[in-house]
């Protein structure tokens, strides 16, 4: 891979009309954690290039039980269909389950998101209380719902943004989905997912959950 030097930048129009827009109606609900002593791994369709089965393992619990015991089939992978979003938006015209996205920086640092619906262009925000951010750095740590606003997932053609407030973005992606980068936001009360606030993407992986 080459690793580019860049200047860092989110887009001020998103930026500004994110944070102003109305949230699509969401659905409030917490997200169970599934505490049984008989918990199975799930079935992989598709072999991950950034999660071992140790990984797998450590976060499956922490997926909203009406997705326990369903495949997990990868439907975009940058090593594969390579870097771009309108090219990741695609892969999920005809899906309407909850989708895992997950990172791996060219520092090594694996993070990403559970989101409660595909990931799709919006005029305003969308998804509901299911929704969350997690990082494997330097082990994992699972960032819910707070409940202070709804602001779970925006995307344009240009940029994809999850999790909001105060001006700041939980995660955001570019879109030629060469580099993001992750802050502390109000919807999740969460850390940085990576040890540096803005990073270069080495690769990047959507699961479908069903």
């Amino acid at each position: 891979f080459l690793i580019y030097s860049l200047v860092f930048f989110f887009q001020p129009s998103l930026l500004e009309e994110a944070l102003s827009s109305d949230p699509e109606e969401t659905v409030e609900q917490e997200s169970p954690v599934w505490t049984s002593t008989e918990f199975l791994e799930p079935v992989l369709n598709g072999q991950s290039n950034i999660m071992h089965g140790e990984e797998v393992q450590k976060l499956a619990p922490h997926l909203p039980l009406r997705v326990v015991g369903h495949p997990w089939n990868l439907i975009y992978c940058t090593a594969r269909d390579g870097f771009s979003l309108k090219s990741m938006y695609r892969s999920m015209n005809d899906i309407t389950s909850p989708v895992l996205l997950v990172i791996r920086d060219t520092e090594g640092q694996v993070f990403g998101a559970f989101s409660s619906t595909a990931l799709h262009v919006s005029s305003c925000f969308y998804g509901n209380g299911e929704t969350f951010l997690f990082t494997f750095t330097p082990q994992l740590k699972v960032f819910k719902w707070t409940g202070k606003n709804t602001f779970f997932l925006k995307g344009d053609a240009d940029s994809l943004a999850i999790g909001g407030g105060s001006g700041k973005f939980g995660l955001w992606l570019d879109g030629d989905l060469n580099h993001g980068g992750s802050h502390p936001c109000e919807t999740f009360n969460n850390d940085a997912l990576s040890p540096k606030e803005e990073f270069l993407i080495q690769e990047l992986e959507v699961w479908a959950l069903s």
